[in-house]
C-alpha cells in the first residue's frame, strides 16, 4: 500500500475560508472512501483566532450543504508543516507569500494556490469574505467545492 497523502489548508486566521476547503475536501475523502489514505487539515498564518471555532457563517454556509465544520479549531501555520504535508494550499497571494517566507527550501515544492487546482474558474484567490456578508461565503463554498474536485482528481494521478 501506498503511503498517505496530507493536505493542508491555509488562509489568513483559519476561521473562514481554510476550514470549509478543510471540511469540503474531508467531507469529499469521506464520500470517495480514502481516509485511510488522505489526511486533511488546516491553518492560518495570523494567530488572531487560535483555538476558535470556524466563522458561524462559514459553519452556516457549510451545514446547509451537508458538511459539519463544528469539530475544526483554528491554528497558525508553522514550518514544521512543510516538513508534515505534502501539500500546503494557500488561499490567497498575500497567504503563499507568508508561507513562502517559512516554508525551507527544500519544500518549496508542496506551496500551491488551492484554485490552482480549479483553473476552469479563471481566477487563482479564495477572497476574504470575513468582512462582506453570506453571499460571500456561498461564494467561496462554490470556489472550494470546484478546486476540491480538482485537488483529488491530481491526487488521484499522482499520489494515490
Amino acid at each position: 500500500m501506498k503511503e498517505k497523502v496530507s493536505v493542508l489548508f491555509v488562509c489568513m486566521g483559519n476561521i473562514c475560508r481554510s476550514p470549509t476547503a478543510h471540511g469540503v475536501f474531508r467531507d469529499l475523502v469521506r464520500r470517495e472512501a480514502l481516509e485511510e489514505r488522505i489526511v486533511v487539515d488546516s491553518a492560518g498564518t495570523h494567530a488572531y483566532h487560535v483555538g476558535e471555532s470556524p466563522d458561524r457563517r462559514a459553519r452556516d454556509t457549510a451545514s446547509k450543504r451537508g458538511i459539519d465544520l463544528a469539530d475544526l479549531r483554528a491554528r497558525q501555520a508553522v514550518a514544521e508543516d512543510f516538513e508534515i504535508f505534502d501539500y500546503v494550499l494557500a488561499m490567497d497571494r498575500d497567504n503563499y507569500r507568508i508561507l513562502s517566507g517559512l516554508c525551507p527550501a527544500q519544500h518549496r515544492g508542496k506551496l500551491h494556490l488551492f484554485l490552482d487546482f480549479a483553473p476552469d474558474l479563471g481566477v487563482r484567490e479564495v477572497p476574504d469574505p470575513y468582512y462582506g456578508g453570506g453571499r460571500g461565503f456561498e461564494q467561496v463554498f462554490d470556489m472550494v467545492e470546484a478546486a476540491a474536485q480538482g485537488l483529488l482528481a491530481e491526487l488521484r494521478a499522482k499520489r494515490l
